[in-house]
């Protein structure tokens, strides 16, 4: 692909294809505040779900699931995560007993292989003169403490999980929440993920959708288009104008 084509609109979706390129106009300037999702978009956890499942799986004994097909189901929260990889046939109480000894199981193993994607650290730190939180459908406490064992969790003013609110993305609440504790506009706000399910919540919220080429969910992207599409966040900052700076606390 030739320099002329780095930057390419796909009109048919309305996605952009952004690649930094100098001269460009900066599209999303009006944004003030970026509201991320976690799993496939900052980090890549995938590798302790997979195993965290697997032996949630044996503790009910059954037999593992292969991590691709494990790696399909995430995305929509622990307990969705836990009734999926059973299949059908087991009563609430055995998906509730399931569901406990998987969050312990993860709590003790959540950090044994997950990194930051590539880009991300980076990304974060051209950023930091933006409003920033965390919204995942993950539960809070071990989005928290994730996000600390990291060393990236000073980036964000807010962290909420999938038990923050009543309703899980897509569903607005979460959104609409970080809105008004940031006190912005829908059109003043970025959420940048790597599902369709990032995709829903922002237009059911109203704002702009980021989408990520890299995580667990984007294949389905091509599907639910976002606004804005990257191969890593370090791509971003060029799109929203001049807020590149220091981190914060530096």
């Amino acid at each position: 692909m030739g320099l002329e084509s780095i930057f390419l609109l796909r009109a048919r979706h309305g996605v952009y294809m952004v690649q930094p390129m100098p001269g460009k106009t900066k599209h999303f300037a009006g944004v003030r505040a970026l509201i991320f999702d976690l799993d496939g978009t900052l980090i890549d956890s995938k590798l302790d779900l997979a195993q965290a499942v697997n032996a949630t799986l044996s503790e009910m004994g059954r037999g593992p699931l292969p991590h691709d097909q494990i790696f399909g189901y995430v995305g929509q929260g622990a307990p969705m995560l836990i009734r999926r990889a059973l299949g059908d046939g087991w009563s609430d109480a055995d998906c509730q007993r399931a569901l406990e000894f998987f969050l312990g199981y993860y709590r003790a193993h959540m950090l044994d292989n997950t990194v930051t994607y590539p880009g991300v650290r980076e990304g974060l730190a051209q950023l930091a003169e933006l409003r920033m939180a965390v919204l995942t459908n993950k539960p809070v406490r071990i989005s928290r403490d994730i996000l600390q064992g990291l060393g990236i969790a000073g980036y964000f003013q807010y962290i909420y999980g999938g038990n923050s609110f009543e309703r899980k993305k897509p569903d607005p609440m979460g959104v609409e929440c970080l809105r008004s504790d940031f006190g912005l506009a829908p059109r003043e706000v970025m959420i940048v993920g790597d599902s369709e399910i990032d995709v829903l919540t922002a237009r059911n919220a109203g704002t702009w959708a980021c989408g990520v080429t890299y995580g667990l969910g984007s294949a389905r992207l091509a599907d639910y288009p976002p606004d804005i599409l990257l191969d890593s966040l370090t791509e971003l900052p060029f799109h929203l104008g001049d807020h590149s700076g220091p981190i914060r606390g530096a």
